[in-house]
């Protein structure tokens, strides 16, 4: 199989005992970090109303990582389209894309990012939802073209600045849905993995089989976004991905906060039910040792016809977060394929 390529998402989580200010610098270092390391692209999320992730709008992060580092490709993972007018949307990273060319990739997804009150308050008003989703990515895609939009009305309007080179166009997903409109449209298509682990092998393979040749992509182009941590050893690696257990368990209870520490994790009295629902989960989080993590993504990509993975690695502790995309970038050779590139 082709060499593995190494991606990185990053929601920006606020640990316990820190703040938003403290996550976006980190989102910052973390940047410039896996860049040094050899990683393809950077993403970060959008999150609105939270306590557990500072990024609510990637366009601004964007333009701050882009501006801290040479190489990696930035975008969003993703933008929330349903939420936004395609015009403003196009025109931001139509911008981003004049201020950094070549870097940019303008990721879309159809989850609201947020509850339902929030979603409420960020349409404010607008009756259009996501069922105009397929015409939002449309007319998107043609504003950023510089074509005529699907929306007849806005036929005569143009989206500025223009650009030589478009941002890279990726639909995000964890749906059927969402599946088959990158297919149909002939667009790129990250598979989240991490949200939707026991179908997402089985979305890349409707992707694939469905997949209409574009301008763009001539031929499908697939991602899996995976939840990944790394350490020397799999009992600390164990740890780490403790401190996101208990996190989630918070958030469906309707309890959401920032990302508690491995003696708060620790600490938390579980249930029955609580702890046969987190072994189930571990068998989808790749965690362990990187011989033992890059033995599983390599059997996940391979499942998935995928040479690119987007890690994502939240947990409490950010200096195990930054080893944790080190060790893997050892694992897969990144460091070798810079030291070749560079000869």
């Amino acid at each position: 199989m082709t060499a593995i390529r190494l991606s990185a998402l990053d929601q920006s989580p606020i640990r316990s005992g820190g703040t938003a200010a403290q996550a976006l610098a980190e989102s910052i270092e973390l940047a410039r970090h896996v860049e040094s390391l050899g990683y393809e692209r950077y993403w970060v999320a959008e999150h609105h109303g939270s306590s557990s992730f500072a990024g609510c709008s990637p366009e601004i992060l964007i333009a701050r990582i882009a501006a801290e580092t040479k190489r990696i490709r930035v975008g969003s993972g993703g933008v929330m389209l349903m939420h936004y007018s395609p015009y403003k949307v196009a025109e931001n990273f139509l911008l981003l894309q004049t201020l950094y060319p070549g870097r940019l990739d303008l990721g879309v997804g159809r989850a609201p990012g947020s509850d339902g009150i929030t979603a409420q308050a960020l349409a404010y008003g607008s009756p259009i939802g996501v069922e105009y989703f397929r015409n939002k990515l449309l007319d998107l895609r043609a504003f950023v073209r510089g074509e005529r939009p699907e929306t007849s009305s806005f036929s005569r309007v143009r989206a500025t600045p223009r650009v030589n080179e478009l941002p890279q166009f990726w639909l995000l997903g964890s749906s059927e849905q969402s599946a088959l409109y990158a297919a149909e449209l002939g667009m790129c298509y990250s598979v989240a993995h991490f949200l939707n682990p026991t179908e997402s092998h089985h979305l890349a393979a409707i992707y694939r089989d469905n997949f209409q040749p574009s301008e763009e992509n001539p031929a499908p182009c697939v991602n899996v976004g995976v939840f990944v941590l790394c350490a020397p050893t799999s009992e600390e690696a164990e740890d780490l991905a403790l401190t996101r257990d208990i996190w989630r368990l918070g958030l469906e209870r309707g309890e959401p906060g920032p990302i508690p520490s491995v003696e708060e994790a620790r600490a938390y009295a579980l249930s029955d039910g609580e702890r046969e629902l987190i072994q189930y989960r571990r068998q989808h989080a790749i965690c362990g040792t990187p011989e033992q993590v890059r033995v599983r993504l390599q059997a996940l990509a391979e499942s998935h016809g995928s040479d690119e993975l987007v890690v994502i690695s939240n947990c409490h502790d950010f200096a195990a977060r930054k080893r944790s995309y080190a060790l893997l970038a050892t694992a897969f050779g990144l460091d070798a394929r810079i030291a070749g590139s560079s000869a």
